[in-house]
């Protein structure tokens, strides 16, 4: 079945129009808890809703509401709570799905919608395209419960302390933030209350930023996709570590005491190459995509260790995981999963990982993530473009691709997707001269643009 609605990570567009409409979000609320219902007869469907602080979060998470109750399910709304803290009270409350209201690093003009089954885990593909297949469908306007068996909604006032003891929990017992002075940017986002509330109750000297959301400053020159500015008050501050997150709290980049970005792939290499040493990455594996540096590959491999690589999509990382039994996996944008301590990407834990390893060690964050990978030249060009087609329906886009990779050889490599949840052609490409695989890019993103304009 072709997906209409779900992309690489949920629902997402522009908020009020197409696919982001209340009257999909309804439906969407409906579908879920209509198939809780008939898979568990007699069983009255939970579902936990939350949402980031966009202003369309409200006319999303009231049409959420309505259609989970509409079919004769119960409501706990949590307000405003990280992606990740929305996964952890769907299992910890034993509810039977979580729904997120978020379209993470995008502006605030868009929104989107994510879910997770009752395990705490995204639903994979043949669940989201069976979701598709009953939203369009007309068996949801039949049957509905009426009278005593219409749902009702109720907020999780104590949801946000729950979380923070939650993330609290996945720092080791015998360690403590105290004497660290960390930025925590929020991106005036679903984090801008817990995320400070973590790194303070753990003993840092905290100097929150980005923790005033307006509605419509989320993402906007700041957080993970904006890190300059937890960088700039990083150096300001003389702080010794940054946290910058997305809007949505589950993916973060770090920032060194020297104000110096600490992407993804060299988060995962520090900590992996740390994990082999102390014999707990399972299976001597680290699992990420195919847009991961070489260099994360190499550092990986001379600890001892595999690297696993994936398409693009956090969700298609934890699905390799789970499939293998991995515990470690993530995406340089700053995605990464702890299994052993969380079902998805979360920032927070993450960033307290990493901390972890720079409180035992006793090196400033700069010279640990110096030794921890060499990283190998790589491009990343944006296409955007009007239309959208298959790239084996792009002869001559496929032809510049086949030129680059004859041109690179055994010395790197090229990799052209579509984004998941923007209209863009990525092309990504490696090497050893940063020069010619900038040419390469470039080439193959003129190709796409000159076919399709």
């Amino acid at each position: 079945m072709a997906r209409k609605l779900f992309g690489t990570d949920g629902i997402r567009g522009l908020a009020n129009e197409g696919s982001m409409s209340p009257e999909v979000a309804f439906r969407i609320g409906a579908a879920v808890t209509y198939q809780i219902r008939k898979k568990m007869v007699g069983h009255k469907p939970r579902v936990v809703i939350g949402k980031d602080t966009r202003r369309s979060g409200y006319l999303f998470e009231q049409a959420l509401s309505a259609g989970v109750c509409s079919q004769g399910g119960k409501v706990l709304l949590s307000g405003p709570l990280p992606t990740p803290a929305i996964a952890h009270l769907t299992t910890s409350m034993r509810a039977d799905a979580g729904v997120v209201i978020s379209a993470s690093h995008n502006p605030y003009q868009d929104n989107g919608i994510k879910i997770f089954g009752g395990d705490g885990f995204k639903l994979p593909d043949e669940q989201e395209e069976q979701l598709e297949a009953l939203i369009e469908s007309a068996e949801l306007d039949v049957d509905r419960p009426t009278g005593k068996n219409v749902g009702r909604a109720e907020r999780l006032d104590d949801a946000p302390g729950r979380y923070v003891a939650f993330v609290k929990q996945s720092f080791p017992a015998d360690l403590t933030l105290d004497g660290l002075r960390i930025v925590v940017d929020a991106a005036h986002g679903a984090a801008y209350k817990v995320a400070p509330a973590v790194f303070y109750e753990l003993g840092a000297e905290v100097y929150p930023i980005g923790v005033a959301p307006d509605g419509e400053n989320i993402n906007k020159k700041c957080g993970a996709v904006h890190p300059e500015a937890c960088a700039r008050e990083v150096v300001r501050r003389r702080a010794d570590v940054g946290i910058a997150l997305d809007g949505d709290a589950d993916r973060v980049i770090v920032i060194d005491e020297k104000g110096q970005k600490v992407d993804g792939d060299v988060v995962m290499a520090l900590c992996a190459t740390r994990m082999l040493a102390a014999r707990k990455l399972r299976k001597r594996t680290l699992v990420t995509t195919v847009m991961s540096n070489l260099g994360l590959e190499h550092a990986v491999k001379r600890a001892g260790g595999k690297l696993l690589r994936t398409k693009v999509g956090d969700r298609y990382v934890v699905e390799a995981m789970r499939a293998k039994g991995y515990n470690l996996g993530g995406e340089q944008s700053g995605h990464m999963i702890f299994m052993d301590h969380a079902s998805t990407g979360d920032g927070l834990v993450a960033a307290l990982q990493l901390l972890s390893y720079v409180l035992r060690e006793q090196h400033p964050l700069s010279e640990l993530a110096a030794k921890a990978m060499q990283k190998v030249p790589q491009v990343l060009v944006n296409a955007n473009l009007k239309t959208r087609r298959p790239l084996n329906e792009m002869p001559n886009t496929s032809k510049a691709i086949q030129s680059v990779k004859a041109a690179l050889g055994d010395t790197g490599r090229i990799v052209v997707r579509w984004s998941g949840t923007e209209p863009k052609l990525r092309v990504m490409v490696e090497g050893e001269d940063e020069k010619d695989i900038t040419r390469h890019a470039c080439a193959v993103a003129d190709a796409a643009i000159d076919e399709l304009s």
